[in-house]
């Protein structure tokens, strides 16, 4: 291992612990080293901050943290992010061009998880809106139309509120049965997201970006497949016109 490998491990380390140990100073220091270092801005957040949020989010689900300790471990990722995000350099190929909007469920005000998700994907290139929380249920389908999203993201962390996510689901389906959703939170398993129709659900934020890429080629083969068949249909047409 050479010594830039090590010093990228080295930070990596201290942005993760810094995150889950709510140590805002020393991710600042740490991701300003990162910067001034020219180190992958990219692996910073995602090895480092994300990685600590992660593991901060099964201290939560483990009842080990609770809101106050998230808040605090959120400050500390947001004011790594702050640094690093400038200097996030991806390829051409690496930029996902899809459109996601994501909020959270009428009666639900918490946002941790949405938030962190939404990270994620802005991180990856997709073009996000917000609607943020407590959202009526009714706006998910309005903004979908009117955005022509890709993805639909539905983010609950009582069971109290989960229960409006299949009232959405069947309100987007009515308008686009191949329509994208993806549910997550507290209460959320992959029982649940099948059991509300719903196309996948992440386990953390990293594991859903990844349901998200992995939807969006779904919906760009799906693109190809209908350009295709419409081409053909236009090709047997110009054949049936009389000369």
């Amino acid at each position: 291992m050479s010594d830039n490998d090590e010093k990228m491990e080295e930070i990596l380390e201290t942005l993760k612990n810094g995150v889950i140990e709510f140590e805002e100073d020393e991710v600042i220091e740490a991701a300003e080293e990162a910067v001034e270092l020219g180190l992958n801005a990219y692996k910073c957040v995602m090895d480092g901050l994300a990685a600590g949020m992660d593991v901060v989010g099964e201290y939560f689900a483990e009842g080990e943290y609770f809101v106050p300790e998230v808040l605090m471990c959120a400050d500390a990722l947001y004011a790594g992010l702050d640094i690093l995000k400038p200097h996030i350099v991806m390829g051409e190929n690496q930029q996902i061009k899809g459109t996601v909007v994501i909020g959270t469920v009428e009666g639900d005000v918490h946002d941790i998880g949405k938030n962190l998700v939404k990270l994620m994907f802005e991180i990856a290139g997709f073009n996000i809106h917000d609607l943020g929380r407590d959202v009526p249920l009714d706006n998910f389908v309005e903004s979908y139309l009117e955005k022509d999203a890709d993805i639909v993201c539905l983010s609950a962390m009582m069971t109290t509120t989960m229960i409006g996510m299949p009232i959405v689901i069947e309100k987007i389906r009515a308008k686009n049965p191949n329509a994208k959703i993806m549910v997550g939170g507290a209460p959320i398993n992959p029982d649940v997201a099948a059991k509300y129709g719903a196309d996948a659900t992440g386990e953390d934020a990293t594991n859903a970006l990844q349901e998200a890429l992995n939807m969006i080629g779904v919906l760009r083969d799906l693109s190809d497949f209908e350009a295709e068949r419409k081409a053909q249909e236009l090709d047997a047409d110009s054949l049936m016109e009389p000369v």
